[in-house]
């Protein structure tokens, strides 16, 4: 059971295999997992390998051994032992196999029970035996089955149409199940069909006469039978996962009658958990167990991909050979097959741990880790990834009929939907609470730097889960929690900084297999370290023990002196297993995690540099980061300016407290309503509300108070005084909680749009009484796209707006399955944006087959065309006189012409806005390459031997060199036009700034032969400044370069520094520069100006260079402006700087 080493390093230090960089986290985060899939499918083909040759006499607590050991797998063992599982030739005996050529139906193998399941003796329809065409088929074996014989002469012939007509499926598992019948006795049974190279696989499972024969036209019925339990999940109040599960497997198992339905989850080390369970009384609870990676091999996951349902009857009943076309040149795959039989290991664990069947389901949600930034290229679609299994045991043999288990597919699929949406919410809870920490450890930076990330609450432990944590700074150590001692710790930075002295930090499970020699003077209370370097010699430390400290037990308490045979293949021995491996490790540590570690670890680089004296250190960054401080009166402006936009919104706002008090109602509501806010303030919001709204406001109030916030619900207020006689005040209203400091709910904010008219239009409409197809079919332009599906689930109506909108004709569709073959995910078809909005039609029009329409829900798709067509889907139930239930009507609400318009103008401005970055980046790539070529020649120039006068100059080019990288790096203008850009902090002397500002402007300067005059007297030159060098230079040549292009030919230019010496206390003085750029004539256009303060779409080049170094002079805390006089111009730049130079005492 190999877990991996779990260490990863973070920087650029390459002494280890696992070593990943910090440039490409979606890259990085792939290919560690694909290393880990490849190693941990080697060790399985050992397990297996051990396991054949050994048969009873496997002792499977040798198993870690096995794992442990680090001597490769040939590959040889490894291609067999994954054939066996996909090319096996064996089946469960509870149904027959025949595998046929798509085309012809001839036989190419089948099962050696499938002459007597199918009746092939019986009656005149019998064939001649396999021995009297030996030579012409190939096959062998024993019957009258026949290889190379036409499949279709078994059954019926409508059976044989029937499995004609689904294998032109392009997904054929569209159309499962098939509902056959023998030719000689007309026995029943499903046909599941699986497209494999050779051909088709089909299944036959016998129909017991209790089962209600369902065919693949019948689909919808299938679906019918988890309607309760799929209703139940989607009622659930959200950010619960742990209730989720407990419900899938309460609702399976009530649906299967299993004996036990457990929900079983996957960690990112591959090993698994069962996080929910229900089961007989009797049986032992596995709730909280931890099994090794090897118990469910990856190739088994692979499969469950592929197959998302397995079941096995009965473990002990003998399986059944599969005989093939001695002709094809590999065994058969059965990976799609409902009857591939299982593997004998598996076979041996379930009858070691009481359990002779099972049902297993797979669990996919989007895999958010693939994601990756494109260059300007459309955007992969999201992949799945296998997030668990719902697995089902039952102690005596079971089989569960196909349609049963479409139904729990399907409910798998909702039960994916659904949990994807608390994974992904969870993670931005996560990413939320961590960015929230990290801004209060930012600002404890600020005011009480470094001592605060670790003396105050929060502290650097609420970053990430962790034991324990530690700073080193200055030679002084803060400890927090369970940590080393400070030798230990010294001990540990000294080593780090010996073997990882390429790399800003280290992460790992294990600092044993790390390598850290003192590993094993630690104990179980250290073993997991994730540690960053803040400057050469200081570090960060987080600390965790050991794994089986965080296992909990959620089932019975396991007895340390229960007697289990630890050489049997069983749950509990594979949990002693499981914490064997992780003896001595920790929790790995998260790929977020790790994200947040670095971020704050950029932070306190960026701001502390490495200074002998600490005191000094901790005084000077702590004044220098107390100038940024600005602006905090300003939140109390904002907030005033919010409730001045709330009470003037044209929308109805409207406010209730805990207790169900208005305590809010702007002037919207007010007009809507007839009732100012004097009126309704403390008055409980159901007293306003209509009689038949009183439960929807009561639901949305009780659940917005507990934090679930409804949207899109429709509403009634109650009118008064003069807008009593128009009626009740239709709107539609989102729900929004209000919190407190602490994030406790005190309230909720509705934020409603008024459709009162629209639904006065909308129930005008519905009144109207008509004949049926002289609307539907009515090609008026006023008849929205409607279309429709009998009890079966087939294409019974498309009218003509549907098929302007899609561009499919009615002739094309009628007949068709709705769902797979008219809406799909194939090309052929009105195709859907992935599974999971084929999963969510299915269930608006299951839910309209069970009585409950759905309104207006949003719906995409591309038509014939492949354009993409954004809508409003709502389906209505379809009755018979009798008030039956005999289909589904759905209505497409599409954009007006105009907004489509409008939005393909967007779209287009989008693409040309995007061309014009991909232009950009190609620019910006071009002039790097010369760029880097100048830099490499500067760099031959400072190894020779020049005078101080030509090593001035070479000094000067390097930092107009550094400049111009400076500037192609700033690939987010967003930062500095928002004014959140981070500045550096490095000391320069001013006349080194002055020096490469003046050099850029001296080629232009000699083109119209301009006087450049310099007044700066040597005590500004030799000034030494803290602050950011680079942006100075290039505010400053930008307005030098454009008071140049404005002067005329033969004139003069003049730059003038004003130093002002500002004393804060403690030794510390600002400077305040005055920087003043002069020059004659008419001077700068006024247009340039203006572009210059105001930003706009349509400013040239010179005016959005302008634009951003005023920009950056206020994100200096500075102020630009230019000033006209008689006969000159002026740009007049002030900013602060901080003074190297104390006053000494």
């Amino acid at each position: 059971m190999n877990l991996g080493t779990g260490l990863s390093v973070v920087g650029f230090s390459n002494k280890m295999s696992t070593t990943t960089t910090t440039s490409s986290r979606s890259v990085s985060r792939s290919s560690k997992h694909s290393a880990r899939l490849i190693a941990q499918t080697s060790v399985d083909a050992k397990l297996q390998a051990v396991f054949e040759e050994s048969v009873h006499s496997f002792d499977y607590s040798k198993s870690i051994d096995i794992a442990g050991e680090t001597s490769s797998v040939p590959s040889d063992t490894v291609n067999a032992y994954l054939q066996g599982l996909q090319r096996g030739t064996l089946i469960q005996p509870f149904g027959c196999m025949l595998a046929v050529e798509e085309e012809s139906f001839a036989v190419v193998g089948y099962s050696e029970n499938a002459p007597e399941m199918l009746d092939v003796v019986s009656g005149a329809h019998a064939v001649p035996s396999i021995g009297e065409q030996q030579e012409e088929g190939g096959g062998s074996g024993g019957g009258l089955m026949i290889i190379g014989m036409d499949a279709r002469t078994l059954f019926r012939p409508a059976s044989a149409a029937a499995l004609q007509k689904a294998a032109t499926f392009a997904d054929v598992h569209l159309v499962n199940p098939i509902f056959v019948l023998c030719n000689s006795s007309g026995k029943p049974f499903y046909a599941i069909l699986n497209r494999i190279d050779a051909g088709l696989v089909i299944d036959f499972e016998p129909v017991t006469p209790p089962d209600v024969p369902v065919s693949a036209a019948g689909a919808l019925q299938s679906y019918k039978l988890a309607a309760k339990a799929i209703s139940r999940l989607q009622s659930l109040p959200g950010g619960d996962i742990r209730l989720l599960c407990d419900t899938v497997v309460q609702e399976v198992r009530e649906l299967t009658g299993y004996d036990r339905a457990m929900a079983y989850r996957f960690h990112e080390d591959e090993h698994g958990e069962v996080v929910a369970e229900v089961r007989r009384p009797d049986l032992e609870p596995y709730l909280g167990l931890h099994y090794p990676a090897t118990d469910i091999p990856q190739a088994s996951r692979f499969l469950f991909t592929k197959n998302r349902v397995r079941m096995i009857c009965d473990c002990c009943a003998p399986p059944v050979k599969v005989i093939q076309d001695k002709r094809l040149r590999r065994p058969l795959s059965l990976c799609g097959s409902t009857l591939r039989a299982p593997h004998g290991c598996h076979a041996q664990y379930m009858l070691n741990m009481g359990s002779v069947a099972s049902l297993v389901m797979s669990v996919t949600i989007n895999d958010n880790g693939d994601d990756s930034e494109g260059s300007g290229q459309q955007q992969p679609k999201k992949g799945r990834k296998l997030w668990g299994l719902v697995v089902c045991h039952h102690t005596s043999p079971r089989v569960i009929p196909f349609p049963l288990r479409y139904a729990c597919e399907f409910l798998m699929q909702v039960f994916g939907i659904q949990l994807n949406k608390e994974v992904e919410l969870a993670a931005q809870l996560r990413e939320k609470h961590i960015l929230r920490v990290q801004t209060v450890l930012c600002d404890m930076l600020l005011r009480d730097a470094p001592v605060g990330i670790v003396s105050e609450t929060p502290n650097i432990m609420d970053l990430v889960k962790c034991d324990g944590a530690a700073l080193l700074y200055g030679k002084r150590l803060w400890l927090l929690g369970t940590t080393p001692s400070e030798a230990q710790i010294l001990d540990i930075a000294d080593w780090l900084l010996e073997h990882h002295r390429d790399s800003t930090g280290l992460s790992t499970d294990s600092l044993a297999e790390a390598g850290y020699p003192g590993a094993a003077s630690l104990g179980d209370a250290v073993c997991g370290i994730a540690a960053v370097r803040i400057t050469s010699k200081d570090f960060l430390f987080w600390f965790r023990s050991h794994t089986a400290k965080e296992i909990k037990w959620g089932g019975a308490k396991h007895d340390p002196n229960d007697k289990d045979d630890g050489r049997r293949m069983h749950p509990r021995s594979s949990f002693k297993a499981f914490l064997e491996v992780v003896k001595r490790r920790s929790l790995p540590w998260e790929d977020v995690e790790m994200d947040a570690i670095h971020s704050l670890q950029l932070i306190l680089r960026d701001s502390f540099q490495d200074i002998d004296d600490s005191d000094n250190k901790t005084m000077i960054h702590s004044r220098l980061n107390d100038l940024r401080l600005q602006g905090i009166d300003e939140l109390s402006a904002v907030t005033n300016e919010i409730v001045r936009l709330i009470e003037t919104a044209t929308v109805p706002i409207l406010a209730i407290d805990s207790n169900g008090l208005v305590n809010g109602w702007n002037t919207k509501a007010a007009e809507l309503t007839g009732l100012l806010a004097d009126e309704v303030i403390g008055r409980p919001l159901i007293d306003l509300v209509q009689h038949d709204s009183v439960e929807t406001v009561k639901k949305m109030l009780y659940l917005a108070l507990q934090g679930e916030e409804e949207q899109n619900v429709e509403i009634k207020l109650k009118t008064f005084g003069l807008q009593e006689e128009k009626g009740p005040v239709v709107l539609i209203v989102n729900a929004c909680s209000s919190r407190d400091l602490e994030e406790n709910v005190v309230g909720v904010c509705f934020v409603a749009q008024d459709v009162t008219w629209q639904r006065r239009v909308m129930d005008k409409f519905t009144r109207l009484q008509g004949d049926y197809r002289a609307i539907v079919q009515n090609p008026n332009p006023l008849i929205p796209p409607i279309f429709g599906t009998d009890e079966y689930g087939y294409c019974s109506e498309w009218n003509p707006a549907t098929e302007k909108l899609t561009g499919w004709k009615r002739e094309e569709v009628i007949g068709k399955m709705l769902v797979g073959e008219v809406f799909g995910i194939h090309r052929m078809s009105c195709q859907l944006k992935g599974q999971d909005g084929l999963t969510k039609l299915r269930i608006v029009l299951n839910s309209a087959m069970a009585g409950k329409d759905t309104e207006k829900i949003p719906f995409s798709f591309f038509d014939r065309h492949g354009r993409n067509i954004e809508t409003l889907f709502s389906a209505n139930k379809r009755t018979d006189a009798e008030g039956i239930i005999t289909g589904v009507f759905c209505f497409l609400h599409v954009t007006s012409t105009e907004l489509q318009q409008a939005l393909q103008v967007q779209r287009m401005a989008e693409q040309a806005a995007m061309d014009r970055l991909k232009e950009l980046a190609y620019i910006r790539q071009e002039i790097r390459n010369p760029l880097y070529g100048t830099i490499f020649t500067r760099k031959l120039m400072e190894s020779s031997d020049l005078t101080e006068e030509q090593r001035q100059i070479v000094q000067t080019s390097a930092l107009c060199q550094r400049q111009l990288v400076k500037v192609l790096d700033d690939a987010d203008l967003e930062s500095i036009e928002d004014g959140y850009l981070e500045l550096d902090t490095i000391e320069f002397t001013l006349g080194t700034v002055l020096d490469a500002v003046v050099s850029q402007g001296m080629i232009l300067c000699r083109e119209k032969g301009l006087q450049l005059i310099r007044d700066s007297p040597e005590a500004i030159t030799t000034m030494c400044l803290y602050g950011d060098q680079l942006r100075l230079q290039q505010i400053l040549s930008d307005f030098l370069i454009n008071a140049l292009r404005f002067t005329p030919s033969e004139g003069w230019v003049g730059i003038k520094v004003v130093p002002t010496k500002r004393h804060l206390g403690s030794g510390v003085n600002v400077m305040r520069m005055e920087f003043r750029i002069t020059h004659p004539g008419q001077g700068i256009p006024e247009e340039l100006i203006k572009e210059m303060f105001d930003h706009n779409q349509d400013m040239s080049q010179e005016g959005l260079g302008l634009h951003m170094c005023q920009k950056l002079v206020k994100i200096m805390n500075g102020d630009v402006q230019y000033l006209r006089e008689a006969g000159m111009s002026s740009f007049i730049i002030n900013v602060e700087f901080p003074s190297v130079q104390t006053d000494k005492k």
